[in-house]
């Protein structure tokens, strides 16, 4: 969702002058629609053991590398 809220930010100076130019304020909207997708399924429960199972595992390999992307990300000029 980082990575997702630095690439829909508008290009000029701040977020209310973004319908000022229709292309930052197609990215904004396209943005906040993407965040909200995955609000949505982050916060989705699994339906059986299998899939609880598999976001154990997924939970343990992917988290610490994601934070680690995320922070690099953020922490770019």
């Amino acid at each position: 969702m980082v990575v997702t809220v630095l690439v829909s930010r508008p290009q000029s100076e701040t977020i209310w002058s973004a319908y000022e130019t229709p292309g930052d304020l197609v990215r904004m909207a396209l943005g906040l629609v993407v965040c909200l997708w995955l609000l949505r399924h982050l916060f989705m429960r699994p339906k059986d053991a299998d899939g609880h199972r598999t976001w154990l595992y997924l939970g343990l390999a992917a988290v610490p590398f994601a934070l680690i992307l995320a922070f690099t990300v953020w922490e770019m000029p």
